[in-house]
């Protein structure tokens, strides 16, 4: 029984890191948010508009840095967490973004290190039609 309470309550700590750093950190253009949540080797890559995308980081983190934020721009903003699969101290979640003329579909793999779950890599796709 013990067992199924922890991955429920590590899916819970996941879910919330989602909700108060990630996605409020992006909404808001919060780095501090941002960086309790990444890991500092933590990689970006997928599609966006049909293009490839790859990022480190400190790319990633200077492009919110130096855009207006969704929350200062007016334009609507959500975040859904989809799903959190948690084995061990390994987690992968399924987020879904939109904002500006996107549409994200997002996998994010979590580490938990030091018993804090970090992100570790991001794969995105614009899945906008």
């Amino acid at each position: 029984m013990q067992t199924q309470q922890m991955p429920q309550t590590d899916s819970a700590a996941i879910a919330y890191v989602l909700k108060e750093h990630y996605l409020k950190g992006i909404y808001e253009g919060d780095l501090n948010k941002l960086l309790q949540v990444y890991h500092s080797g933590t990689l970006l890559f997928g599609d966006v508009k049909g293009r490839p995308y790859a990022k480190t980081l400190a790319v990633y983190l200077d492009g919110v840095q130096h855009r207006q934020s969704p929350r200062d721009s007016g334009k609507p903003f959500n975040g859904e967490i989809l799903n959190i699969k948690v084995v061990n101290s390994i987690a992968m979640a399924e987020v879904a973004v939109q904002m500006y003329e996107f549409n994200y579909h997002e996998f994010l793999s979590f580490h938990k290190i030091d018993s804090r779950w970090l992100i570790v890599n991001k794969l995105i796709s614009d899945v906008n039609k």
